[in-house]
């Protein structure tokens, strides 16, 4: 018989890890045409509703506190985050940048054209829906799940940054993957330091935010 704290985290972790890759088969089309807006919506709105799922296993099911997968509300996060921001603004994308072009890989065109022809507030949204999804599924409660079943952080941060990673490659292409797997290895390693994810969330959603629009802006200035 399995415990059901057993139960609970097996399923958590296949939501965490696996739930967005549901957005990339065929019943993707239930949200209509990959281009619309509306259908934009429908992808974040559905990758809310695994985070609220997450949530709601750890607290109703696992009996956990939110702490147990690093949200707890603190002054000091909100510090930690901006920093972590501006780090990433600064020195790591423009690295990222550079690396995609010394490996000769496709970079961030294709995915940033699909992004942004969409309204201001629409990338604000999607920037704010990677930062609090995307960390709480991969860096708070997929690290510290996969952590408590194998005894290890590193092999936790491992398997989730790999599989963060990868689950961008059919929005952003195979040359980006390498570049995600730097970034969530990073954020990973933030994580586990400090096991703040309130931190990772503002982070995450401000380098979004900024890439975002400063992508548009450029677009446009571009006549693109």
């Amino acid at each position: 018989m399995i415990h059901p704290s057993y139960l609970a985290t097996t399923v958590g972790l296949s939501l965490a890890l696996f739930g967005p890759a549901l957005l990339f088969t065929p019943a993707h089309k239930l949200l209509g045409k990959p281009e619309r807006l509306a259908t934009r919506m429908f992808e974040l709105l559905f990758l809310w509703i695994l985070a609220g799922a997450i949530v709601a296993i750890v607290v109703w099911w696992e009996e956990l506190p939110l702490s147990s997968i690093g949200l707890r509300l603190r002054w000091q996060s909100v510090v930690l985050g901006l920093l972590l921001a501006l780090l990433f603004i600064r020195v790591v994308a423009p690295f990222l940048y550079w690396m995609i072009k010394k490996m000769g890989t496709p970079g961030f065109e294709g995915g940033l054209a699909k992004m942004v022809t969409m309204p201001v507030g629409f990338l604000l949204f999607a920037a704010l829906s990677a930062g609090v999804v995307e960390e709480t599924l991969y860096r708070g409660y997929a690290i510290e799940r996969l952590a408590s079943l194998t005894g290890s952080y590193w092999w936790a941060g491992l398997i989730s940054t790999t599989v963060f990673a990868l689950l961008h490659w059919p929005m952003w292409g195979r040359g980006p993957v390498a570049t995600f797997f730097v970034s969530g290895g990073l954020m990973a390693l933030f994580y586990i330091g400090t096991q703040d994810l309130a931190a990772c969330m503002i982070a995450h959603a401000v380098t979004d935010a900024v890439g975002f629009i400063t992508a548009q802006r450029a677009s446009r200035g571009s006549g693109g």
